[in-house]
């Protein structure tokens, strides 16, 4: 057969994708991972000593996963089989195990990597575990999810989690230094459009070859705006309903707690971006409200309850704007937790001290006999004292009064605090005048009621 005939059956190196082609052959090309690769990372040291365990690369997309795990196979010398967990069933998993089993009995063993490792169902899951746990196979599975959400327990606990970084600066600069060495031409674009294409690739190494090699027919100079018509940034990864969800969510609530409205901003604009439901970010600020501010600042829970009605009137876009706005004032308002704090320690008396009676002075008596047991007996109405303020116990009589809510000094609450300290005062003072007072004075007109 001639030559013009083989090279109709040989592989077109040109034809393959870029990113296949630069895909690292050796471990140590791998870029980003040097925290897991290197001499003293943990698969490191496994590779230097020739001894992998089952193990789960948890990260985002484009980051090494799938190469990571094909060069474990080769430095090990073990088998790679490849499956991906959405377009396998339980019969191309018994076809694996069974093809390892034979592999074991000369000696041979293999490395099962498993792509999409969450999309697995709990009893597909379950089917490594016995393979695993004899050494049939090394599990290396590979999931852009939490493992802690996705993968059953009796898996993880036979297997080492290993989180893999999105790829930094650094990183994706050197994979755009080797695409143009083997492309064998520097890109046309100016120091600006550059810095911008490792920017749109959002830590994804795979996207960003992609982008150079859409590149590779262009020969005109280009700057940021020339580069954005031609190529499309990635979309933010976020999944509404997994990881990225409680990331984002969680660093807006502690952005928003740390008083810092630049950071807060920054996360609601991810998450808007990543498609989140505002009115579930409107939900979240109305909670943090009456959570972190509460009586440090009353007004907070009306500007968030006020955010939601103006965003449910509006719609995206403008009624995003009433969320920002929220957002940066409660991020700004003073904070406390101290009504938070007060209602757990409430509830702990409430089941500590039972089934009480509230003391009788300070129940209604609407009928003879509640007045003859002396229900409403020496009530006194607070509003028409003195100072407003009677020094009453209304606590369950035989039990010892408890402070629970321990105001902060902070906004508003400040001033509670210190009213609360000048009626303690007046509550120890007018024990002894209390019995001196009139006996007919009474709640005027009723208004006391309730």
């Amino acid at each position: 057969m001639g030559q013009d005939q083989l090279s109709l059956f040989e592989p077109d190196d040109a034809a393959r994708p870029l990113a296949d082609r630069l895909r690292p052959s050796r471990l140590e090309e791998v870029v980003g991972q040097e925290h897991l690769l290197g001499e003293d990372g943990p698969i490191g040291r496994m590779v230097a000593e020739r001894r992998l365990v089952s193990m789960i690369l948890w990260g985002p997309p484009g980051c090494g996963k799938t190469t990571i795990a094909r060069l474990l196979a080769e430095r090990t010398d073990l088998v790679f089989e490849p499956l991906s967990a959405t377009f396998s069933g339980v019969a191309d998993l018994r076809k694996v195990f069974g093809a390892a089993q034979k592999r074991r009995e000369i000696g041979q063993g293999t490395l099962l990597f498993v792509d999409e490792i969450h999309r697995f169902n709990r009893a597909q899951q379950d089917s490594f575990l016995p393979y695993v746990e004899d050494g049939t196979i090394v599990l290396v599975g590979a999931t852009t999810e939490n493992p802690s959400f996705e993968l059953n327990g009796a898996l993880l606990s036979r297997c080492q989690v290993f989180v893999l970084r999105r790829l930094d600066e650094r990183a994706l600069t050197t994979l755009v230094a080797r695409a143009e060495q083997a492309m064998g031409r520097a890109l046309p674009l100016d120091p600006a459009a550059r810095h911008a294409l490792v920017a749109m690739s959002d830590g994804d190494g795979r996207y960003l070859l992609n982008l150079v090699e859409q590149l590779q027919a262009v020969h005109a100079p280009l700057d940021v705006a020339g580069l954005a018509r031609l190529v499309q940034q990635r979309a933010p990864l976020y999944d509404k309903s997994q990881e990225g969800h409680y990331n984002l969510i969680s660093a807006l609530h502690k952005s928003m707690r740390g008083s810092d409205p630049d950071a807060a901003l920054y996360w609601l604009a991810r998450m808007l971006d990543g498609g989140e439901d505002p009115l579930y970010v409107a939900r979240r600020l109305v909670r943090f409200a009456n959570e972190d501010i509460a009586m440090a600042d009353p007004e907070a829970v009306h500007q968030a309850l006020a955010a939601w009605d103006v965003y449910e009137r509006l719609g995206s876009p403008e009624g995003e704007l009433a969320i920002a706005q929220a957002v940066v004032y409660l991020a700004t308002a003073p904070k406390s937790i101290a009504v938070y704090r007060g209602f757990g320690a409430a509830r702990k008396l409430a089941k500590r001290t039972g089934s009480l009676m509230p003391p009788p002075h300070i129940l209604n008596a609407p009928t003879r006999l509640m007045k003859d047991l002396g229900y409403g007996e020496g009530y006194r109405y607070d509003p028409d004292t003195e100072d407003g303020f009677s020094g009453a116990d209304y606590f369950p009589e035989g039990m010892e009064r408890e402070r629970v809510y321990r105001p902060t000094r902070n906004g508003h609450e400040r001033t509670v605090g210190e009213r609360l300290a000048e009626w303690e005062r007046l509550r120890g003072g007018l024990r002894e005048r209390r019995g001196r007072e009139p006996e007919d004075a009474q709640d005027p007109g009723g208004a006391g009621e309730g």
